[in-house]
């Protein structure tokens, strides 16, 4: 390695995006939390930008162990794997990959939806079980969507795009939201409720919310308890914003009439009830995963990253007043949350 300022980047971000932080800096990448704390231990006083994923907690403990960090470009929307406010007091700009992701996780999102309401998974195991004898008109019987009324909880650019492929099947949209969203209400007919009341109109509830202090288990034995019986619930924002033992008590006991997940509370383990449940469909954190979304987001991170080391203000700094809670770091600090 030579003297010039270091970035070290996740080696699972695609190569071609990230080809012009090699004009400020010398570019590292590793492979995994214990790549990157030898790289730390190594190097840290060189390196001034990190490119990490969300799997990656950023916290108190490893802050402190780069000097000369300038930007820490985080590969996804969310942010609750990095302390915030530490980087912010130690002078580190905080970027996130927001706007490019949005069309790809809405679609999973409806992939979950109509999964769960047509009982996809029971269907597809009953055809392959060679135990199938024929149609039956009580067979599998599922939700219809048209009519049914969407729950969007969170009406930021990922639930925007949700609500809009609702209203392209026909269902009837509420949105419980920090801020009003008047022209999507217009647009789409849509109305915003309190969050008890929306989850009590609801036929499928779908979240799409940061991880907060404030949102992390909202969704817990008591909300579930204000859902419509025989409701859908359907979680592609953070794992940890449900509470996954009252999720599957409340699945048990007939409450919901299905879950889908694609993010999960202590991922990457699955909660065993969940799992075991004919109800649930469950996927691997793939909200955005197509070939194009992850170049695009591999491109923002290299943009902010060059931006930032230029000393140019980048073009996707977080919102420095929501705090994020780096559950991930295996040294977050004392104060972390």
């Amino acid at each position: 390695m030579s003297d010039r300022p270091l970035v070290l980047i996740d080696m699972a971000m695609p190569d071609a995006p990230l080809a012009i932080v090699s004009e400020v800096a010398e570019v590292v990448r590793y492979d995994g939390d214990a790549d990157l704390d030898r790289l730390i231990d190594l190097h840290g006083d060189r390196v001034v930008g990190l490119g990490v994923q969300l799997q990656t907690g950023i916290g108190k403990e490893r802050l402190d162990r780069l000097p000369s960090l300038v930007v820490l470009a985080n590969c996804a929307v969310g942010y609750d794997n990095i302390e915030v406010s530490a980087a912010t007091e130690r002078g580190v700009v905080v970027t996130h990959t927001p706007d490019v992701l949005t069309e790809a996780t809405a679609d999973l999102t409806w992939a979950l939806i109509l999964a769960v309401a047509r009982r996809i998974r029971e269907g597809d195991a009953l055809a392959r079980s060679g135990a199938w004898e024929g149609w039956s008109p009580t067979q599998l019987l599922g939700l219809d969507l048209s009519g049914a009324t969407l729950a969007v909880l969170g009406m930021g650019r990922i639930g925007e795009a949700v609500a809009r492929r609702g209203r392209a099947f026909g269902t009837e949209i509420v949105y419980w939201s920090r801020s009003a969203r008047p022209e999507i209400e217009r647009e789409l007919d849509a109305r915003r409720a309190e969050l008890d009341a929306a989850l009590g109109a609801a036929d499928v509830v779908s979240i799409h919310l940061p991880l907060t202090e404030e949102t992390t288990r909202l969704i817990d034995a008591d909300r579930l308890a204000r859902f419509k019986p025989g409701a859908i619930l359907v979680n592609a924002a953070r794992g940890p914003i449900v509470d996954e033992d009252a999720l599957a008590d409340a699945l048990e006991s007939g409450r919901l009439a299905g879950v889908g997940l694609d993010v999960h509370e202590n991922e990457p383990e699955i909660h065993p009830r969940l799992a075991a449940s004919e109800r649930s469909v469950l996927l691997p954190h793939l909200g955005s995963a197509t070939v194009a979304t992850r170049e695009r987001m591999a491109q923002k991170v290299a943009r902010n990253l060059v931006a930032a080391i230029r000393g140019v203000e980048p073009p996707d700094r977080v919102p420095e007043k929501r705090e994020s809670l780096a559950r991930r770091d295996p040294n977050p600090g004392t104060d972390s949350a």
